[in-house]
């Protein structure tokens, strides 16, 4: 069987020379390890629950019709492959692995899910569906131009990105949407990526209308995290970064300028080849709540950020939500 880094490296040494940008190229949760596409063969016989990707080249227009889920992002039995669709327990950790190593660290990292109107998201198109924001960082600390971001992030936990499915989403039919967005350059460069699960064991907290919004629609070119100079005089002294998008799926505000925000601190390591399109892996998440009656400020919702380096907001959770620390830059109030 080949290793990991073996696997890896057979990847990395298999995409075209000229690559400067890329995609999620794989994907883990439960303890399995699912394979995307490769972008620069033809589609026919290709298996993955990834939507389908041609190039690794990036989107640069929020209103192009790929920022849904990449171009092109039709359903894979539309064109001549095998779409699949992989069952995730609400609760669950997921976990996106993008090319390594990733080259662009100035930026955030959004998770995204979009509810589908049958039992199948099979032949439906992923501009037509309401998407809502389960998780978010963006400038984790520093200024624009020199601090560290959440892409930065996540080239140091091997180019790959964790996010929990929330356990009050309601069961069913989903596209999730992994994105990252870079801003070293103008206009900003949009990677996002869709796979098709379908989620158990959920809730019953739908997302609100203030918290839905469609690809394109959900972002403007002129929005504040988008319309961007890092390399600016203000970008060499601002600490604070406004993250495009709608606000968090559960929070009662609206998107805010945090100078703090990051992720669950979440390793997902690749163990064996089980498969063509399965791995093994092992997970291990390391977490610690704080006192919430020690907290401060208006109480925040479910899911919502209550602490972490810099946070000026609120530091209680409404009842009975408790937070609970991920890391030095960020608390979320998570079920006790």
């Amino acid at each position: 069987m080949l290793s990991t880094a073996k696997v890896a490296s057979l990847l990395v040494f298999a995409l075209p020379s000229v690559i400067a940008h890329g995609g999620v190229l794989s994907w883990a949760n439960a303890g399995n390890w699912y394979w995307g596409l490769n972008p620069y063969d033809t589609i026919v016989g290709q298996v993955s629950t990834l939507r389908p990707w041609y190039s690794y080249n990036p989107i640069q227009n929020a209103t192009d019709p790929t920022v849904a889920c990449n171009n092109n992002g039709t359903n894979n039995n539309a064109l001549g492959g095998t779409q699949q669709t992989v069952s995730v327990a609400a609760g669950s950790a997921v976990t996106a692995y993008w090319n390594q190593v990733w080259p662009h660290n100035t930026g955030p990292v959004l998770t995204y899910l979009a509810q589908c109107p049958g039992s199948t998201c099979n032949g439906v198109d992923s501009t037509t569906l309401k998407w809502f924001k389960i998780q978010q960082a963006g400038l984790v600390s520093g200024t624009q131009y020199n601090g560290t971001w959440a892409a930065g992030v996540m080239i140091t936990q091997n180019s790959s990105w964790t996010t929990t499915i929330p356990a009050t989403v309601p069961s069913g039919s989903y596209l999730i949407r992994w994105e990252t967005i870079a801003l070293h350059s103008m206009p900003a460069q949009f990677y996002p990526e869709c796979a098709q699960i379908t989620i158990t064991g959920g809730g019953s907290l739908a997302p609100t209308a203030a918290q839905l919004v469609t690809f394109p629609g959900g972002y403007s070119n002129t929005d504040p995290g988008l319309n961007i100079d890092i390399y600016g005089q203000t970008a060499m002294i601002w600490t604070n970064y406004t993250i495009p998008g709608p606000p968090l799926y559960g929070s009662s505000g609206s998107t805010s300028s945090v100078s703090a925000t990051s992720t669950h601190s979440t390793t997902t390591t690749p163990t064996t080849v089980a498969s063509s399109t399965t791995h093994s892996t092992t997970s291990t998440t390391s977490t610690s709540s704080t006192s919430a009656a020690s907290g401060t400020g208006t109480p925040v919702a479910e899911y919502g950020q209550c602490g972490g380096t810099g946070w000026t907001g609120g530091t209680t959770c409404v009842s009975p939500y408790v937070c609970t620390v991920s890391n030095a830059y960020y608390s979320q109030c998570l079920p006790a």
